[in-house]
């Protein structure tokens, strides 16, 4: 009997080798080669096929995707709309952050308006499913449950029943007898995941599947999955705290600037449909290192609080810690500071926090950033009371102008705002009347005139 040939599989990025190796010469990991078993025959799939000809570029009809409506307002606008039919989408989040729960719901809200719905898991009992259903008020009659863990029985179960949506939790337990590596594997990743898509592409269907995440929160498995798949969301919050949000890493139907906020509740997940009021929780009055600012989430304007905390240090390398904004931004604001407004952070630990567990992209924030870390080195309050702070800092110390500066206004006076730190090159784009909008062409300024 001839021996099986075997090779070495990097379960980081799916390098392989001929012998073990200590690090992946691609991706860097360390002791992340597996040993798997090399078919000589690989099996194909059986039972769908997708035999398609050639058509001329002129003769394809084009337009808009047909969606299928989730039921959460929230996730239709991280979708971009909704479910496209055929669309394969990848949802990974720590765990018990809450990807389980807000599936269930997208089924229960499915198949109450398009018919059967097959939840597959392989990590839950259909009983554990059917307990936490009964705890969200699940009530649709043509939700079938399934604990599964083969690639073949799910792909009959979805020819039997052809449901209008299918959700896979989660593809790492998931194995395929074609291969014979470990579930979790990337040969089996790979594999289940290029099954799973073949089958919604040809039937139609639109499938979720889960992803575990590593402890670096990166997606695990390969990274051609990401490739793989049409959309890629993100569950991200703390555990203790009770806001979750839904990010969009890439959508080949939509944009990929949308965010879902939901609140955790003991009925499920809750739709926050005015983000702004949580992340402030009632923040009015001026207080020392903590600054209002604006930022577009996509189409969505969103006000949070950014707080500094500026101590002296004994340290040789003073700490710099930032939270929901970037490191090297928050860098770049202090050597502004330093070199333009001669505040010295050179021997002060500095912490930056977002409330509310929100990371803010972009640069709309930087004036309010650098106006609370004026106030914390100072110990002084900003001047006003209920202001908001919108603008990007340059290098040379100049306030340049953002997007969207009348939406986030419009947001602020919504929310009681009645002061408004602005670049003076937006003052032109902004119409509205009865407020105090104070412009600002400079760094040095904007303190001046707020301290």
């Amino acid at each position: 009997m001839a021996k099986a040939k075997t090779q070495y599989v990097c379960q980081n990025c799916g390098t392989t080798t001929v012998k073990w190796v200590g690090k992946c010469p691609d991706c860097g990991e360390w002791n992340s080669f597996v040993e798997e078993t090399v078919q000589s025959e690989p099996k194909r799939l059986q039972g769908i096929s997708n035999k398609s000809d050639p058509k001329l570029i002129g003769n394809i009809v084009s337009g808009d995707k047909e969606r299928y409506d989730t039921g959460i307002h929230e996730l239709n606008r991280v979708l971009g709309g909704g479910l496209v039919k055929g669309s394969l989408t990848l949802i990974s989040g720590d765990p018990g952050i809450g990807k389980s729960t807000l599936l269930l719901q997208c089924a229960n809200q499915v198949s109450l308006k398009y018919g059967s719905v097959l939840y597959v898991s392989g990590e839950e009992s259909e009983e554990q499913i059917k307990i936490r259903g009964d705890r969200l008020g699940v009530v649709a009659e043509k939700l079938y449950i399934v604990s599964e863990t083969s690639l073949e029985v799910i792909e009959s179960h979805i020819r039997d029943l052809k449901p209008a949506f299918v959700i896979i939790d989660s593809i790492q337990t998931i194995y395929s007898d074609r291969v014979t590596s470990a579930p979790g594997s990337v040969s089996q990743v790979r594999e289940c995941a290029n099954g799973l898509m073949r089958i919604g592409k040809i039937m139609g269907i639109p499938l979720f599947i889960v992803a575990h995440v590593t402890k670096q929160g990166e997606l695990a498995g390969p990274r051609v999955l990401e490739h793989m798949v049409d959309s890629v969301l993100y569950f991200e919050g703390e555990r203790t705290e009770e806001i979750r949000i839904l990010r969009t890493m890439k959508n080949r139907f939509g944009t990929t600037s949308e965010i879902g906020v939901f609140e955790m509740a003991q009925e499920g997940l809750v739709e926050v449909y005015d983000p702004s009021r949580i992340f402030l929780e009632d923040h009015m009055g001026s207080k020392e290192g903590s600054v209002v600012i604006g930022i577009m989430e996509g189409t969505r304007p969103i006000l949070v609080q950014v707080q500094s905390l500026v101590a002296e240090t004994k340290a040789v390398m003073p700490r710099r810690t930032s939270l929901g904004i970037e490191l090297p931004r928050l860098n770049l604001i202090l050597a502004v500071l330093e070199k333009k407004l001669r505040i010295p952070f050179y021997a002060s630990d500095v912490y930056v926090n977002v409330v509310g567990g929100l990371s803010v992209e972009g640069t709309s924030q930087d004036l309010g950033l650098a106006l609370s870390l004026v106030s914390s080195a100072k110990g002084k309050q900003l001047k006003y009371d209920r202001l908001i702070a919108v603008g990007e800092v340059g290098l040379t110390g100049e306030i340049r102008p953002v997007n969207h500066v009348e939406r986030l206004i419009s947001e602020g006076m919504k929310m009681g705002f009645e002061n408004f730190v602005l670049p003076k090159r937006s003052l032109e784009k902004v119409k509205i009347k009865g407020i105090n909008l104070i412009a600002v062409d400079s760094l040095k300024e904007a303190v001046n005139k707020l301290f």
